[in-house]
């Protein structure tokens, strides 16, 4: 599994995150899962054909004991096997990365 993975974070540090992520809405069906919107103009043709069906996009994110780790591949909340589902391609896996860092930063998180 390809992901983006942020280590050494405090105790603090990760109550901020999951409050935060827990404020936006992102909360997942599992314990330390959340769901990030995937922005819908990043989405691939296939993916916008799909959306209907297979929509909304997310990209899972997990957080650990002193970590959060965002898995780069863009599922559908709709479906769980379709040919839709893949991993970001540069230019999405750049812009969901400044997307965490970015929120990150927001929360005074230095990393």
């Amino acid at each position: 599994m390809r992901s983006y993975l942020i280590e050494e974070l405090t105790e603090d540090d990760m109550h901020s995150i999951k409050a935060r992520l827990l404020e936006k809405g992102f909360k997942g069906t599992l314990d330390d899962i959340y769901f990030i919107p995937f922005p819908q103009e990043m989405l691939n043709d296939e993916q916008t054909e799909h959306a209907a069906e297979c929509g909304p996009y997310v990209l899972v994110l997990e957080t650990g004991q002193d970590s959060i780790k965002m898995e780069l591949l863009v599922r559908g909340k709709g479906r769980l096997r379709c040919s839709c589902i893949s991993y970001c391609t540069p230019e999405q896996r750049n812009q969901m990365i400044d997307f965490l860092d970015n929120f990150i930063r927001e929360l005074d998180i230095p990393v």
